[in-house]
């Protein structure tokens, strides 16, 4: 057991595999696992988290709930200083703001504030508040003492289902009201709780945020599209493709492309770092991705609607998988002797290569006639 720091009570090896986990996710050589380690494990590392709710339905806050490598009591009390947290935390009215009021105080300039769910603008924010203080002026106010934001999931991060038009609250992201602050942005509906963990613990180890790429997103996380790493991506490249809920398809595992998947377009590592440790995404168990962390596709356009990508079927050249559509491309037997002819082409201009005599040497004199 793991008795000094911030561990009391933690497993060594429920720690070091954690430790793994989150080094393997950002990216990091094996041997920087041990300065993971040893940043999680020092006594003054824990930063002081305040988590602040607006427009959501507690989503993200229900995965976080769910994590397991490290358990959210070692978490928030282990690796992280969770000062504020109405969902999570004991108090409640005065003592809660209170609690607040006194983390902002004394972790001035070095507590991470996290905020879960969209502000709305519309009518001076009258539309989300919480202690008699709109979403907007909470913000403002927990913003002007944050090290830096990060914006947990899609609402937060872009404005959510509550920004869709007509908006009738003027709701919108933390970046589009905070201009002065780093802001990473974990979007997801709801977003994997380890890249939250990992964001964290790549801040505490290396005193510094991670990479984002162009919408605010660790690029760890959210770097390649998760139709490069899908399960089904094989029956995608094959042409084999479910074309209705339930017919044989889908029943088989094929690609959801035709059913409206928008993991050609989207941006996450959800097929890689499954959720809550029960190694399933929605894609596993048969529901398209819906595109959750692009502002431009979630909620924006109907889950039916199949996202433009440029070769969505094999090409014409490759025999087709259903051997009784013969519609389409040449048939297996066509396909398999022109193959053969050019394989044999290939061939033969490598031995033909091979043959000739070298060009002229370096340095030679090449206005010389032979």
């Amino acid at each position: 057991m793991a008795k000094d720091g911030l561990f009391p009570d933690i497993n060594r090896r429920d720690f070091m595999k954690t430790c793994v986990t989150v080094s393997a996710m950002l990216g990091l050589p094996f041997g920087m696992v041990s300065k993971v380690a040893a940043s999680a494990r020092a006594s003054d590392s824990r930063p002081a988290v305040i988590w602040l709710h607006f427009q959501e339905c507690t989503g993200c806050s229900e995965s976080l709930l769910r994590s397991t490598h490290p358990t959210l009591s070692n978490l928030i009390l282990d690796m992280i200083s969770l000062d504020y947290h109405e969902t999570l935390m004991a108090g409640s009215g005065h003592q809660a703001e209170q609690a607040l009021h006194d983390s902002m105080l004394a972790n001035k300039g070095k507590y991470i504030l996290v905020v879960e769910g969209a502000i709305p603008t519309k009518d001076n924010g009258i539309y989300c508040k919480v202690s008699g203080k709109t979403a907007m002026d909470s913000l403002q106010k927990a913003a002007e003492g944050a090290l830096a934001i990060i914006a947990m999931g899609t609402c937060a991060s872009y404005g959510g289902i509550q920004s869709v038009g007509p908006n009738p609250t003027g709701a919108v992201g933390v970046r589009d009201l905070v201009k002065d602050k780093p802001i990473i942005n974990i979007p997801g509906c709801p977003p994997n709780p380890y890249n939250f963990l990992s964001t964290v613990l790549y801040f505490v180890t290396f005193k510094k945020l991670p990479e984002l790429d162009q919408l605010g997103r660790p690029k760890f996380a959210y770097g390649r599209k998760i139709h490069e790493h899908c399960e089904r991506r094989a029956h995608f490249d094959a042409g084999r493709f479910a074309k209705a809920y339930g017919d044989e398809g889908h029943s088989q595992g094929y690609c959801l492309y035709k059913l409206g998947c928008k993991g050609p377009a989207t941006y996450a590592n959800c097929s890689v770092v499954r959720f809550n440790d029960a190694n399933v995404w929605p894609v596993s168990v048969g529901h398209p991705c819906i595109g959750c962390t692009e502002p431009e596709l979630l909620f924006k356009t109907a889950i039916a609607d199949k996202v433009q990508i440029h070769e969505p079927t094999p090409f014409d050249s490759y025999a087709p998988v259903d051997l009784k559509d013969k519609g389409k491309g040449p048939d297996p037997l066509t396909t398999g002797v022109i193959g053969l002819a050019a394989g044999a082409a290939v061939g033969a201009g490598v031995m033909m290569a091979r043959k000739l005599p070298d060009g002229p040497e370096k340095g030679a004199d090449h206005d010389k006639t032979e």
